[in-house]
């Protein structure tokens, strides 16, 4: 059963540049590192165009099972590497306190 983890937040308006450079450099470590993000079947970064908050943004990240997710999460971000610390330290600066929800959705259809 595929399922999609979602997370919203807002970034703080003076940390556009420096939060596009991280998911920025994001990107390119999944494109690169295909064995590590094997589990990742897609992911897409949305933001706010019209209604709710200015400078919200959405993350869709797709996998094939709710342990597919866990493995891909523990071997990543609970892993010892500098990139993930810099990304997660990067991204926790740049987002509105507050804002941030995650969420794990389930195909229906």
């Amino acid at each position: 059963m595929t399922v999609f983890l979602v997370e919203t937040y807002v970034i703080k308006p003076e940390k556009q540049e420096q939060y596009m450079a991280l998911m920025k450099k994001w990107v390119a470590y999944i494109k690169k590192n295909k064995e590590k993000c094997k589990e990742v079947k897609s992911w897409k970064l949305l933001s706010q165009m019209i209604g709710g908050n200015t400078g919200g943004y959405v993350e869709m990240g797709e996998f094939e099972s709710l342990a597919d997710y866990e493995k891909f999460f523990k071997r990543t971000f609970h892993g010892q590497e500098e990139f993930f610390k810099t990304i997660v330290s990067g991204f926790t600066s740049c987002v509105v306190p507050g804002t941030y929800s995650m969420n794990v959705w389930n195909s229906v259809l």
